[in-house]
């Protein structure tokens, strides 16, 4: 077996033994109360991260890691301490933040050294750290899509082993959290997920492996979603940073979509962007624009559908 495949395989099945093991004391442990911000309606343990984490830790460890992977994961491993005691006891918010752009300051600054780069990367890898957690409210969602994203990103990486880990622990979790959910991720599995994604999606542009797009187009689902939503609420002076049910994935749910079909939705559309993304690598940069452009037209197609449809739900609903 390559190296990547061992680490997948022990990742995999890391996790599931884990949750098995959690889920026996599920009742000790933190349970995500429904509130009038919730999509589900019952109380769920947030437990998927004490398992996702460690995990793909073992994977990665089994799989022998670069210098740049073992430093990434070192940076998300304090983002998980941090994250397991924001589960229990609710952080400040400025504690939180302040901590992930430290951590992603200090991994740009590895990845990139004091080059103009510097600053742009610290501040987009801390909005992917914090991106996962505001997109982990559908059963099956983060998950199935780290799966997807993150083997995008070892289809094109010369250091595979962690995003090959990252897969396995990630098929690993989505057995229990796949409609319906046995588990949620909770701050401990998203803010180190979100880290990864784009702290892997950094290395490959330092070492030249892709350009900046790659990333940005294998994980644009999450990304646009996010990007969007927290940009109009700020627009509007909302405090961004609280829990809402505004997101694109969230009005399709609340219009009646059940969690299963967002899910496979959200897993066709990320693979779809994932294909494009490994194939546009082989093409002239022109063409790579062009594709680029086209999915732009696409995302703002979707936006503007479920828009329209989100206002004539609400006048049909009375508000």
């Amino acid at each position: 077996m390559m190296p990547w495949s061992i680490s997948a395989a022990v990742a995999a099945g890391v996790a599931i033994v884990m949750l098995l093991a959690l889920l026996k004391r599920a009742h000790a442990l933190p349970l995500d109360q429904p509130n009038h911000r919730s999509l589900h309606t019952r109380p769920t343990p947030r437990i998927g991260g004490l398992a996702l984490f460690p995990a793909a830790v073992g994977g990665a460890w089994s799989g022998g890691l670069s210098n740049d992977e073992s430093l990434l994961l070192a940076c998300a491993a304090g983002l998980f301490v941090l994250s397991i005691a924001d589960d229990r006891h609710d952080l400040p918010v400025r504690l939180r933040l302040g901590v992930h752009l430290l951590l992603s300051g200090l991994a740009a600054y590895l990845l990139f050294g004091a080059t103009p780069w510097l600053i742009p990367a610290a501040l987009a890898l801390g909005w992917m750290t914090n991106l996962y957690n505001f997109m982990d409210g559908a059963n099956g969602l983060a998950g199935g899509m780290a799966a997807i994203g993150f083997a995008g990103l070892a289809a094109a990486s010369h250091d595979v082993v962690l995003a090959a880990a990252v897969v396995g622990a990630a098929c690993g979790f989505l057995l229990f959290n796949f409609d319906p959910a046995r588990v949620f991720l909770g701050d401990a599995g998203s803010i180190p997920l979100g880290f990864l994604a784009g702290g892997l999606g950094l290395q490959g542009v330092a070492q030249g492996q892709w350009p900046l797009w790659y990333p940005l187009l294998v994980f644009s689902p999450f990304i646009v979603d996010a990007s969007v939503t927290l940009l109009r609420r700020a627009w509007r002076r909302e405090k961004v940073w609280q829990a809402h049910r505004e997101h694109y994935f969230q009005r399709l749910i609340r219009m009646g979509w059940p969690h299963r079909r967002l899910a496979l939705a959200e897993y066709a559309l990320m693979s779809l962007c994932g294909l494009s993304a490994y194939g546009m690598l082989r093409l002239e940069s022109r063409a790579q624009m062009l594709g680029l452009a086209l999915w732009g037209a696409i995302y703002l197609m979707l936006m503007i559908a479920i828009d329209r449809r989100w206002r004539a739900f609400g006048d049909g609903h009375g508000s």
